[in-house]
């Protein structure tokens, strides 16, 4: 069930004299992953093929995520009037595409195919969040407070079956962390490269994976603040059975600040590389 509407939404409020040019290419992209979101149920339905309480779950959780996807749409085309959010998706949707009759997880088993799943909420709900506090512009803050809520939620849904399916497979420590790296590593992979290419790129422009994913972290980074990374890393060690608060944790995320601040400074280098170049210009 929906916790929000479109409608809802005070799109009167919305101040076009507040809009940071910076987070619309953003926006524009990430409605593309969130509308995807149906993809996905069919995903999991497929490799939850025989748990009809799970495959309910899946899919209240794509209209959720559609939703999202849609609202940020919409946000995108006030922002860019020109921009034509249906039809950048469907461009997308076309050119990247996810086993959607898989019967079996490609983590190896359901407990991991569900903490795979909390990694991505994990990211999601601090990214809005972050996106929310960085933009002045008020519609936007709504929405992403919104997402980020809903985002939450979806976290502990995937965490309770998660739990429910590691009594069965007893997955042991070592095998969840290393699905729940290797899932946060697929975060530069070409899900949101293709995105961002889609969404912001002239459709003359051919794809560059490094190009794309430059375009995006070298903007996304650079809206979080080490309290999103802390707060991002006590749900991460939540699912993978550590205790979510405590020195271990507070380690963890000042690594992986410190590791995002690299990151984020190596993409913004090879952003100013690119947006100096005229076909790239031209294009954005």
């Amino acid at each position: 069930m929906k916790h929000w509407r479109v409608e809802q939404v005070n799109w009167d409020r919305f101040d076009p004299s507040k809009v940071d040019p910076e987070i619309v290419p953003l926006v524009k992209a990430a409605a593309m992953v969130e509308r995807n979101g149906d993809d996905y149920a069919l995903y999991l339905k497929g490799v939850f093929h025989d748990d009809p309480d799970f495959r309910t779950a899946a899919a209240n959780w794509a209209v959720e995520e559609i939703q999202h996807g849609d609202a940020l749409g919409r946000w995108g085309e006030l922002a860019d009037p020109g921009w034509d959010y249906q039809t950048c998706f469907a461009r997308y949707r076309t050119g990247f595409r996810i086993d959607t009759a898989a019967a079996s997880s490609i983590r190896g088993s359901r407990t991991g195919e569900l903490i795979a799943r909390c990694m991505v909420e994990t990211g999601t709900s601090s990214y809005y969040t972050a996106l929310g506090e960085a933009t002045e512009e008020p519609v936007l803050k709504e929405i992403c407070r919104l997402i980020a809520a809903d985002e939450y939620r979806h976290f502990k849904l995937f965490y309770d079956h998660m739990k429910r399916y590691l009594a069965r497979e007893d997955l042991s420590f070592l095998q969840r962390l290393k699905v729940a790296a290797g899932r946060i590593g697929e975060s530069e992979d070409d899900e949101l490269a293709f995105a961002f290419h889609c969404s912001n790129e002239d459709p003359a422009l051919a794809y560059d994976h490094g190009r794309c994913i430059a375009g995006y972290m070298g903007r996304a980074m650079a809206f979080y603040r080490y309290r999103h990374i802390e707060r991002g890393m006590g749900m991460v060690f939540k699912a993978v059975g550590l205790e979510p608060r405590g020195r271990m944790s507070d380690l963890a995320a000042r690594g992986a600040w410190r590791l995002l601040c690299w990151r984020r400074d190596r993409f913004r280098e090879a952003l100013r590389r690119e947006a100096a170049q005229p076909v790239y210009a031209q294009a954005a």
